[in-house]
């Protein structure tokens, strides 16, 4: 396949939040380099308070819409979003006209989004439309306002400095048009030339799929993905604000930890399980089909070329990371389980109905058990309605951890009988452990409260055997 010159670049929220310190490690605002398209998160925070905290719940503009959880709530969230979306812009921008531009921009923006939630409140008020039906549609246009924010306001950054960006809207602001997302990010870049623009890019993109119903808030990596395949890039490069490592600094001692450098996709997919968010799979998918490599950098480190995704495979057995993820078992036990088909089939109906993400699962004679990642509340309902399913069945939630060692090929490591041994000897209980056939990941189960413990001792057990590798190599 023949690839272009260009790079597709993502810049995230946290990085974003610190636009300014980027503009010459990354911009080269002083020598500008184009051929390079920049994919731009909305700033840190920003979406959150658009819709709903992605850790915590707690209600944005979003949830407080949807769930009318009190007279004119969302109004009041809507004018927090704007005064951080103010706070962020004038953090970054210093020149009087590009502040009241920004500012023109924003209210533009904000107030026209408000007025069509009124509107469509208005509407549903006379009972032959049902707001409910509306949901999908609310939440991509409240998300698409903080992409179209940041990426306006980078771009006015760059032109200060002298730079030829181009603000390229996909949100599909006031556009009456239906475009699938190939239309789409095809229109938006139609006339630019990249060899003497910098296109500055919305992370969302409206299109007739409705990126955020499948992707939800991984939909910038989505949009990121394909406007590398699309444009046939070179190589797609994710900024962050750190670089991805074999493990969480802050659980092991950033002494501890090493860049991984190089690794594959099978890898990367690993991670998105665990919830480290190297890239989404589906983008990753994008990628790997397209032939077009993943490199994940440190963007305040513009000398280091970061860490290499793409197709090659390890040269010798080696884990490359140890992570983990808080998790809920659940448990169905049935005796009468023994050779009778549906019970696995309705509890996967009951977590897809309650949209709870399965990140493990082991089985035996009459048990399944469930290692999920999502809130309690919902958990406690799949709990209640498997009861109802199965009243003679005993049904338990309880909480866990996963820890994970992962690495691109760990055939010959002895993963399982190592790290058993290693947990034991810390006094860690271990519930379970499995390894699959592709020797790509090798997961521990252990009680919540011995999460960190367990991710210090299995670090510790299987990255110093790496670096020995590395060094014999």
């Amino acid at each position: 396949m023949t690839h272009g010159t260009h790079t597709v670049e993502k810049i995230g929220g946290t990085s974003m939040s610190r636009l300014s310190e980027l503009l010459e490690p990354l911009f080269h605002v002083s020598d500008p380099k184009y051929d390079r398209i920049f994919v731009v998160s909305a700033f840190g925070g920003i979406t959150d308070l658009l819709l709903e905290h992605k850790k915590t719940g707690e209600a944005g503009v979003f949830a407080h819409f949807a769930d009318e959880t009190e007279e004119h709530a969302w109004h009041t969230a809507l004018s927090k979003v704007e005064q951080s979306m103010r706070e962020a812009q004038e953090n970054v921008l210093d020149h009087p006209a590009d502040r009241a531009e920004a500012r023109d921009f924003l209210r533009e923006r904000i107030e026209g989004a408000r007025s069509c939630l009124i509107d469509l409140q208005r509407l549903c008020s006379y009972g032959h439309f049902r707001l409910s039906e509306h949901m999908g549609k609310t939440r991509e246009l409240l998300s698409g306002l903080g992409e179209a924010h940041s990426a306006f306001v980078t771009t006015q950054l760059l032109r200060r400095h002298g730079v030829n960006a181009r603000f390229v809207d996909l949100s599909g602001w006031r556009d009456d048009r239906e475009m699938i997302l190939q239309e789409r990010i095809e229109d938006g870049l139609s006339d630019i030339d990249f060899s003497s623009e910098l296109a500055i890019v919305t992370g969302y993109a409206q299109c007739t799929e409705g990126l955020m119903a499948e992707f939800d808030r991984g939909y910038s990596e989505v949009t990121f993905s394909q406007i590398a395949a699309l444009t046939k890039a070179r190589e797609a490069i994710i900024h962050k604000e750190f670089h991805l490592s074999s493990a969480d600094p802050k659980m092991v001692g950033a002494e501890n930890v090493r860049k991984l450098g190089h690794t594959n996709y099978d890898v990367a997919d690993q991670l998105a399980n665990m919830g480290m968010e190297a890239i989404h799979p589906t983008a990753a998918k994008a990628l790997r089909q397209a032939e077009i490599p993943l490199r994940v950098t440190n963007a305040f480190e513009p000398t280091d070329p970061g860490t290499l995704i793409d197709e090659a495979e390890a040269e010798a057995g080696v884990a490359e990371m140890v992570t983990g993820l808080e998790t809920y078992a659940l448990e169905l036990f049935e005796q009468d389980m023994v050779g009778v088909k549906g019970y696995d089939a309705a509890t996967l109906e009951l977590l897809k109905k309650h949209d709870i993400r399965i990140v493990s699962k082991a089985t035996n004679a009459n048990t399944i058990t469930h290692y999920v990642d999502a809130p309690l509340n919902r958990v406690r309902k799949v709990e209640y309605d498997l009861g109802k399913k199965y009243p003679s069945a005993h049904v338990n939630v309880r909480a866990t951890a996963i820890v994970s060692v992962i690495g691109r090929d760990l055939r010959g490591l002895h993963v399982l009988e190592r790290g058993l041994g290693a947990l034991r000897e810390a006094g860690v209980d271990v519930i379970s452990a499995h390894q699959t056939t592709r020797t790509v990941d090798a997961q521990f189960v252990v009680r919540r409260d011995a999460f960190d413990q367990s991710i210090k001792v299995l670090h510790d057990t299987f990255m110093d055997k790496a670096n020995e590798d590395q060094k014999a190599a």
